[in-house]
């Protein structure tokens, strides 16, 4: 009964694949890599589980552990989460915890013998995936773009936290709370977790529920902007806020802008979304952000509030300000102000 759900489980991860993949131009290609490689590391989850492998009998396949995919669901819901196009190759440091955790097993199997400091690399790394699992529920629940379908990824974090949780019990020598018997909760946790995830995932790549990012149409496919206007009109977008300080106006519209400039409305748009990667808002709130901490390190400005100097370089409420300053900053305006002191 087990391996004919395992070969179900197994059909139904390439046939969703499958879809994916053949869609995958309709997507961004940092989410859909991601997902992709987490659906991939569940079908390989189902082929070779060490507890119950589908081919060869009590082998250990460990490259086919649950850890790579929890690592390809916590970078997916880390993009998600962000909404960033292009992949970090920073990132790849989160497969770290991976590439340490298949070296101790392949020690473990030439050299079975118990060995105190892979036992303690091993906690570490386990500690390092139940982290992982920890952001994943922390990101569904906090994400701007709700959905009931997201939630599901909550049970299968918590599926994939129990064995760690258990091994660290274990690890501990507190074998008395352990939570439960790892062989029994293993052979169905399995199927859970790869069923979930597949409804997870034909649900986020499902055009009617629309909530995998996709890729965007041209906005300015027929603009005639050609490289020298572009040039020019980037240069005088910059004079304005470097040299004429038009950010300083907490009134100050695309408008404004574009009346000052002689330079149509919609041409200002494209030059700073398609060709400096920045909205009109967030690129004259970078200059007040600036302008902030050039008056926050001047002695001279000592005797005004926080809120004051951002009144005075166009912040025009105190939320708006201190949401603007930490998008920028990483830190909010009061944390900055103690780590200059």
């Amino acid at each position: 009964m087990f391996k004919t759900l395992q070969i179900i489980a197994l059909l139904q991860g390439i046939f969703v694949l499958c879809v994916l993949f053949i869609n995958r131009k309709s997507y961004k290609k940092t989410t859909f890599w991601l997902l992709f490689g987490s659906l991939l590391s569940v079908v390989f989850y189902i082929i070779g589980d060490d507890d119950n492998n589908l081919f060869v009998s009590n082998a250990d396949w460990f490259l086919f552990d649950s850890s790579l995919f929890v690592t390809f669901l916590f970078l997916f819901f880390r993009y998600y989460r962000n909404g960033k196009s292009s992949f970090n190759t920073k990132d790849l440091l989160f497969f770290l915890p991976n590439i340490i955790y298949f070296i101790l097993e392949a020690i473990e199997i030439m050299y079975p013998k118990e060995m105190m400091i892979v036992e303690v690399f091993e906690m570490l790394i386990e500690f390092t995936f139940v982290g992982y699992l920890i952001y994943i529920i922390y990101a569904v629940i906090n994400s701007k773009k709700k959905h009931w379908l997201l939630y599901f990824a909550v049970p299968i974090s918590l599926l994939l936290a129990l064995p760690a949780l258990n091994d660290i019990l274990k690890s501990f020598g507190l074998l008395e709370f352990a939570i439960f018997d790892d062989k029994d909760f293993n052979s169905y946790q399995l199927l859970v977790i790869a069923f979930l995830f597949y409804f997870i995932a034909y649900g986020l790549m499902n055009k009617k529920i629309g909530i995998i990012p996709k890729t965007e149409t041209p906005k300015y496919k027929n603009s005639n902007l050609n490289k020298q206007l572009i040039e020019r009109y980037k240069t005088e977008l910059i004079k304005s806020m470097e040299v004429d300080n038009f950010f300083l106006n907490s009134k100050l519209s695309i408008h404004d802008v574009s009346e000052k400039l002689d330079i149509p409305r919609q041409y200002i748009s494209e030059v700073l979304n398609e060709h400096m990667q920045i909205s009109f808002q967030d690129f004259v709130n970078q200059y007040r952000v600036e302008e902030f901490i050039n008056r926050l390190k001047n002695d001279q400005n000592n005797h005004f509030t926080l809120l004051g100097i951002a009144n005075d370089v166009g912040f025009n409420s105190k939320s708006s300000f201190n949401a603007t300053f930490k998008k920028f900053q990483g830190l909010t305006p009061t944390q900055f102000k103690k780590q200059l002191t």
